[in-house]
């Protein structure tokens, strides 16, 4: 099988997906989104990568990143992959997915829509809404960028001034406006990871410093045993986003009530892989072999 990876070259997750690849007798090329391009007109489309070869003769792509760009580079960047999906190989996760997960306010709506429970939210442009929603939530709210990960340019704001000042530069800076009730937890959060319809397993991070509690803000993990309700939240939050490949992300208030805070579409799962002691790139090959039939 042909396995092509778009990835940083020196990236863990390359690596760790050229090992199983390699391991399991399968070709393995990385690609570069800045070497893609796609052609248009009498001869059949193509799109090729950093080794000059036609993408669409790989039989699985799996995609490890979504560096920054400008609008035109990300559209441009999804359409290539949803090009080269339609002219065969499987694209892990599909690029209809990817769009979704990252983009908060579409993950959030399509969350509730499946009967899921997610944090009050709002989202709006004008700072005076914002504010209107800033009291509408109860004074407590987490301000997320609509697109990000790891919990970067996440803020919890509870003093209605700087509420004020926070809202107002956004506005100026053209920024969407993305406010979720502040969810009062215990210090932890759950992270399932789900792979073709199939929970791989869970670990709980923490961490007594910050409200964030991903593991890339120095949150700590531990292994958690899932509940029938978080794995079967989990299934469903990966189905909703339309992602093969999620990480999703559960969050307790101090009553036990729960909610599916994130879906992410591009996991990354050092931490996981550490705390399960799960190979989770084999497995990943071993599912890019049982859907293309290799």
């Amino acid at each position: 099988m042909q396995i092509g990876v778009l990835g940083n070259a020196a990236s863990w997750y390359t690596r760790e997906l050229e090992r199983a690849a390699q391991l399991r007798g399968h070709a393995f090329a990385r690609v570069d989104y800045r070497r893609i391009a796609a052609a248009v007109g009498s001869q059949e489309a193509w799109v090729s990568g950093d080794t000059e070869s036609d993408l669409a003769a790989l039989d699985a792509l799996v995609v490890r990143t979504m560096p920054p760009g400008s609008l035109e580079q990300v559209v441009f960047r999804m359409d290539a992959l949803a090009r080269l999906e339609s002219k065969g190989p499987l694209v892990l996760n599909p690029p209809k997915a990817i769009e979704c997960a990252v983009d908060k306010y579409l993950t959030t709506s399509k969350l509730a829509a499946a009967g899921l429970p997610v944090p009050e939210t709002t989202v709006c442009e004008r700072a005076d809404d914002a504010m209107s929603a800033f009291a509408g939530l109860g004074g407590d709210v987490v301000v997320k960028p609509i697109f990000g990960s790891e919990g970067r340019g996440i803020l919890r704001i509870s003093d209605p001034d700087l509420a004020f000042r926070t809202f107002r530069t956004l506005e100026r800076t053209d920024s969407v406006l993305y406010l979720q009730q502040f969810v009062e937890h215990e210090g932890f959060d759950v992270r399932v990871l789900v792979l073709g319809g199939t929970v791989i397993g869970a670990m709980r991070r923490g961490s007594p410093r910050d409200f964030r509690t991903n593991v890339a803000r120095s949150g700590s993990a531990q292994p958690h045993e899932l509940t029938s309700q978080e794995a079967e939240w989990g299934l469903r939050a990966a189905a909703a986003t339309g992602a093969l490949f999620a990480g999703i992300d559960l969050l307790y208030d101090r009553s036990g009530t729960g909610f599916v805070v994130e879906v992410n579409a591009v996991p990354g799962w050092r931490a996981f892989q550490k705390t399960t002691r799960c190979d989770v790139a084999e497995l990943v090959i071993r599912f890019l072999e049982e859907r293309v039939g290799t």
